[in-house]
């Protein structure tokens, strides 16, 4: 985006979606994560939301809807095994993702 110097805000404008930094090098390492948050918020439980999604409602909220990045010479600024993950727990469904790099 030419930015050399600055910051990379990633959005997500969804309450079923989120968004994450987390390993990237291990696939499995999604599976785990995946995995354990289906063990913590159950798909079937006494859930009063009428649409049936209330499980993508409480996942989205514990992981979140935002990451900022570090942008250094052009670079986002990502540990050796990081990456970015969008998670959709409610789909699949067209979703928008939302990037802006300030340069500071």
């Amino acid at each position: 985006m030419g930015v050399e110097d600055g910051v990379c805000i990633v959005f997500i404008p969804h309450t079923t979606a989120a968004v994450t930094i987390n390993e990237n090098a291990d696939p499995s390492v999604v599976h785990d994560i995946v995995m354990e948050l289906n063990k913590i918020i159950p798909f079937n439980d006494q859930y009063r939301h009428s649409e049936g999604n209330s499980p993508a409602h409480i996942k989205a909220s514990l992981v979140g809807c935002s990451e900022i990045v570090f942008v250094e010479s052009g670079e986002l600024v990502l540990g050796t095994w990081q990456g970015i993950f969008f998670c959709e727990f409610d789909g699949p469904r067209n979703r928008k993702v939302h990037v802006k790099v300030v340069k500071t």
